[in-house]
């Protein structure tokens, strides 16, 4: 009696357990529960189409092509013909079986959920392979989207496309393993507005693994929502010539809207041509770019190289100079073949402004890139102060407000902070009592200041405001919608008080006309501007060798209502003049006349190669090492 009494309370209890378990599983849980999670429920997703990308004109940059993709389920893989399969295929054996090892192994792949076997199938192979796939158990495809790029240009602007791996999508429920997610550019910066949100169907299945219809009515199930286009601030014929006049150069051209801050152009050379990291052909082109350490194709020189500004940056100098009154339009300095700043030998800076023993006055000393007035100006601005430390970070914190120093906030992803020092950068430098003498080099844009294209390109647009600026953006509109961040619409005064920039706008005027940039002016078209000759030193053999220059030019056009500011690099270029400044002029003019006529200019600047130069760099490549201050 005892015993079938304790058999049947065993049995109520167990039984009250199994119906407790059901009533949390299927009632309080029920619900709520995520049939991911189950192996009974088959799950098909439907990716939506990414959204397109066009140019400020709404010239189509980035569209969809289809892409196949052949799916697996390790557990339903079952003993199939594998010849036939990978014939179709176009795989060999050997592929298949290490391919399907790698699949079913659990620790790397749910059992019941779809692995991608073959990526990016073409399609006449898709065509052949969809008439006998009822063959193959356990396989199935899935269509998708990639990119194409109709105009193959701006590779760094659009950034590109790669498969999210499995940390990505263990950390993020919104992707799935071998999903496409956006790398670089505005692929990666407006992911979450180009992708969409893909849609999903939920199956129930038997215990033989066999469809029985959807899983609860289709409470779960979402229809996939395309994702939003963009239009970019980006002028396409710009950026092509752009391109096309830095062949066989390295550099960068950045091109601004004065009175918005667009980004025009964004050049970088060298670059590619971004179809190549697409589909089935990607992983080859990418070993080849990503691993390229001479030329780096994918390094954004016009948002990351860091250069120093030269002689570009003593405008920004004579601006600092007016707003301390430590110097006006009518004073001078007397030059004589360069600055004596101390009584050593070497404490003498060269100049070659031409104006010898002449009193030489800021409009003059623009034009003609003194350096010996603006030496005597930036020694002037840090000695205004009775503490060196205070004129200093004074100076740096003026400097500061053009945008130089810091990142600008753009929406790209890459960039450099660059450097504006100030006192506590040379307390921690020196361990004597230091002053304007110590770092004299600034004056001309030389010593310790480093700069990128892109902020120089807006220091430019600066003085073009006379006096503010907008934060750089290269997007325009998202989904016809004007892109809603006020960052981008508010005005940034600079400290320097608009009363001062006429002057200096009129000096870089005189570059174009009479001074270094006389060479390149455009008929019809008053263009601002200064020529710049950065040296350019590096360590070889271990010693300081000093390498050919870099040349560079900011400019802005028209002097009156600017429409186009500009800096352009041309890494080891030599002198401003000869090769940025040329270039910079026929970028104005393609750009505000829509034509160039000077034909023989347009022909000399895309023939001519720095191949030869950067040769040389490469055989110097195991005993060279760029300083950096």
């Amino acid at each position: 009696m005892k015993r079938s009494f304790l058999l049947i309370f065993l049995i109520t209890i167990v039984g009250l357990l199994y119906i407790g378990r059901l009533f949390q599983f299927q009632i309080l849980e029920g619900g709520d529960s995520n049939p991911t999670s189950n192996a009974t429920i088959k799950i098909e997703y439907d990716y939506p189409e990414r959204g397109y990308i066009y140019d400020r004109n709404h010239k189509l940059l980035v569209a969809n092509e289809v892409s196949y993709d052949v799916m697996a389920i390790p557990r339903e893989l079952k003993s199939i013909d594998t010849l036939e399969f990978c014939k179709l295929l176009k795989i060999t054996k050997e592929e298949y079986i290490k391919k399907a090892i790698k699949i079913k192994n659990p620790k790397k792949f749910a059992p019941w959920l779809p692995a991608v076997f073959i990526k990016h199938l073409a399609k006449e192979d898709y065509a052949f392979l969809q008439e006998k796939l009822h063959k193959f158990r356990g396989f199935y495809i899935q269509k998708r989207t990639i990119r194409n790029y109709p105009i193959p240009i701006a590779a760094n602007v659009l950034g590109y496309l790669s498969e999210v791996n499995e940390l990505q999508a263990k950390n993020n429920p919104d992707y799935e393993n071998g999903e496409l997610i956006g790398k670089a550019g505005v692929e990666n910066y407006y992911e979450k507005a180009l992708r969409g949100n893909k849609g999903k169907k939920y199956y129930s299945r038997d215990n033989l693994n066999r469809i029985t219809g959807t899983y609860k009515d289709g409470i779960y199930d979402t229809l996939a929502v395309a994702g939003k286009d963009l239009m970019l601030t980006i002028d396409t014929d710009l950026q092509q010539y752009g391109e096309k006049l830095m062949t066989g150069k390295r550099g960068g051209i950045v091109v601004l809207e004065p009175s918005s801050g667009e980004i025009l152009a964004l050049v970088t050379a060298p670059s590619y041509d971004p179809n190549v990291l697409v589909g089935r052909k990607r992983k080859k082109h990418s070993t080849i770019l990503f691993n390229d350490s001479i030329s780096n194709p994918t390094y954004d020189r016009g948002l990351q190289g860091l250069y120093a500004p030269g002689s570009p940056f003593k405008i920004l100098n004579g601006l600092v100079g007016l707003q301390e009154d430590v110097i006006n339009e009518k004073s001078f300095v007397y030059c004589y073949g360069g600055y004596r700043y101390g009584k050593r030998k070497h404490e003498f800076m060269k100049c070659h402004c031409g104006v010898y023993g002449r009193p030489i006055r800021l409009k003059k000393a623009i034009a003609n890139s003194c350096n010996s007035y603006f030496s005597d100006a930036y020694r002037k601005i840090i000695d205004k102060s009775k503490n060196t430390k205070e004129g200093f970070d004074k100076w740096s914190n003026t400097i500061k407000s053009f945008g130089l120093g810091n990142y600008l906030g753009y929406d790209l992803p890459v960039g450099q902070k660059g450097r504006i020092p100030s006192s506590k950068f040379y307390d921690s430098r020196y361990d004597f009592r230091w002053g304007a003498t110590t770092n004299i080099s600034n004056a001309i844009g030389q010593g310790e200041v480093e700069t990128t294209p892109i902020q120089l390109a807006n220091a430019t647009a600066a003085i073009a405001n006379r006096g503010f600026y907008f934060t750089p953006h290269i997007v325009k509109e998202i989904d016809n919608k004007k892109i809603d961040n006020s960052d981008f619409v508010t005005k940034k005064q600079t400290l320097v008080d608009a009363k001062h920039f006429p002057v200096v706008v009129e000096a870089m005027h005189e570059v174009f006309k009479t001074g270094t940039g006389k060479y390149s002016q455009v008929k019809g078209i008053d263009i601002c501007g200064k020529t710049g000759t950065v040296e350019n030193f590096a360590i070889i053999d271990g010693k300081k060798t000093q390498l050919k220059d870099h040349s560079i030019l900011i400019a802005f056009a028209p002097k009156e209502n600017p429409k186009i500011a500009m800096a352009v690099f041309v890494e080891n270029g030599g002198f401003g003049s000869t090769i940025a400044a040329p270039i910079t002029s026929l970028m104005i003019e393609k750009y505000l006349n829509g034509n160039v006529e000077r034909k023989a200019l347009e022909e000399r600047m895309i023939k001519l190669s720095l191949k030869e130069e950067y040769d040389k760099l490469l055989v110097k490549k195991d005993t060279i090492e760029t300083i950096r201050e």
